[in-house]
């Protein structure tokens, strides 16, 4: 089982874009649940998952209208959520980079 750091963020995001609220919950309730060892376990339950640097792995999120990035430390089971937003957002971000930013 995942621990997701911090779920406060999650739910800064559901508030920012409510049409896409749902869709974060199911991914945040399905990461919880499962035991992946490494990327490529993760890849078999999320085929349109794409790892970039520093352990970074981009979500694609309702049909891939919204992007979600976060950090994996599959050794620790820790996901850190990074950054979320459209997909024309996302292509305006350093997605190597990109860091929460509480409001």
């Amino acid at each position: 089982m995942f621990n997701i750091i911090t779920r406060r963020t999650l739910l800064e995001y559901c508030k920012k874009y409510p049409v896409a609220a749902t869709a974060l919950f199911e991914w945040y309730h399905e990461l919880v649940l499962t035991n992946y060892k490494n990327f490529n376990e993760l890849k078999l339950g999320y085929p349109n998952a794409s790892l970039v640097s520093d352990d970074r792995v981009v979500f694609n999120i309702m049909g891939n209208k919204f992007r979600l990035v976060v950090r994996i430390v599959f050794e620790f089971k820790s996901i850190q959520i990074k950054w979320f937003g459209t997909h024309a957002e996302y292509d305006k971000i350093n997605v190597e980079t990109i860091q929460y930013k509480k409001k």
